[in-house]
């Protein structure tokens, strides 16, 4: 994850308050949308650990065969994290 989850806490908050004082929502309680916002946007970014978490498991499962076959780790790591992210139908930066 590229980004600081306290930073994400910060551009919730801000964004929040950038759109109610534009006038572009409206809201008797911008703590509890700032919160859900923060939430939404750390689980949007906990995607990519959890795809890099599936790949490493999944090359643990085939170690032996890419020992045997000299396949380099880094290059089927991008691979099966490329295919787990289509499968997903999720794009990564």
């Amino acid at each position: 994850m590229l980004l600081n989850r306290d930073y994400v806490g910060y551009m919730a908050t801000e964004l929040v308050k950038k759109l109610v004082d534009g006038g572009l929502i409206e809201t008797r309680a911008p703590e509890a949308v700032a919160l859900r916002l923060r939430q939404r946007m750390n689980e949007e970014l906990s995607v990519e650990d959890r795809i890099n978490e599936q790949a490493r498991q999944i090359l643990t499962e085939h170690q032996e065969e890419m020992r045997r076959t000299n396949v380099s780790y880094q290059d089927m790591f991008k691979k099966v994290k490329a295919q787990l992210a289509r499968d997903g139908k999720l794009i990564l930066r």
